[in-house]
């Protein structure tokens, strides 16, 4: 299970990279790509157990995060550059990858920049280069973090979920999730790294739109209907923007969508990496 397995580390990039790795050896292996500030502890150990029972999967931290060497990059862009040199390192000639925020931001890049190295890809709660309302995640997050210290709460309560009964339910039990790992838990983000990650994001909604047409793998995106951080138009438009793409959206549920659906959604990626 997720919550016992040992963090690994492997050079590459001149940073030592923190990782788990758990599923079985054979076939090709899901790479987990996690959302601003998220070190191997934020991983909802629901889902990446219920993709480990019939595939390897490896959760990394990005560079300057958690117990991953160096300092955060201010780029998306230079994410990717970590992950493809993480994915050859660890001697891997085809992955499929599941990205989610941040993550799936550094997924379209990665697929972009090495498309021979992508089967699939997993896109969730996450928007294209320049998509609406990116850049101003830092201006609608804050408040909400702000509320979260003064209410004793985890920020991800109101940011990931809507205020309706039944995602502050999904909320809590989310969280209570991300503390079934009682011993050998990941370094937190600094404060200095999670600034830079936010830069990272916000140059990401200033830059200019790429072009997602040329992705011909299979492609999976999901988000929910009342997404605050990455405005949920933006799943569609990666949608409508990817050939082929299959697009899920989940109903009075927020940035965390697939966490607060995790049985519906983890079978539906199981399906889709069949």
């Amino acid at each position: 299970m997720y919550k016992d397995t040992k963090t690994k580390f492997i050079n590459a990039g001149g940073a030592r990279f923190a990782y788990r790795d758990l599923g079985p050896q054979a076939g090709v292996p899901i790479i987990l790509l996690n959302h601003w500030g998220a070190v191997l502890d934020n991983f909802d150990p629901y889902s990446v157990d219920a993709l480990a029972q019939s595939h390897r999967v490896i959760a990394i931290d990005f560079r300057g995060i958690g117990s991953s060497s160096g300092s955060a990059p201010l780029s998306v862009s230079e994410m990717a550059d970590d992950t493809i040199a993480v994915i050859r390192a660890l001697g891997l000639s085809k992955v499929d990858l599941f990205g989610f925020s941040l993550g799936g931001m550094v997924a379209q890049d990665v697929i972009l920049k090495a498309p021979e190295l992508v089967r699939k890809l997993i896109l969730t709660g996450t928007g294209p280069a320049g998509g609406r309302g990116i850049s101003q995640v830092g201006a609608v997050s804050w408040p909400l973090i702000i509320k979260g210290l003064l209410t004793f709460r985890d920020p991800k309560f109101y940011l990931f979920f809507t205020s309706s009964q039944n995602s502050r339910r999904a909320a809590r039990e989310f969280l209570a999730r991300l503390k079934e790992r009682k011993t050998n838990r990941d370094k937190g983000p600094t404060p200095r790294a999670f600034l830079r990650q936010l830069k990272a994001i916000h140059a990401w909604g200033n830059q200019s739109p790429q072009n997602l047409g040329v992705i011909t793998i299979p492609v999976l995106v999901a988000n929910g209907d009342h997404d605050v951080m990455v405005p949920s138009q933006n799943t569609i438009d990666l949608a409508n923007r990817i050939k082929g793409a299959e697009l899920v959206i989940y109903k009075d549920a927020g940035h965390g969508g697939i966490f607060q659906y995790h049985a519906e959604f983890a079978k539906r990626a199981l399906q889709f990496l069949l």
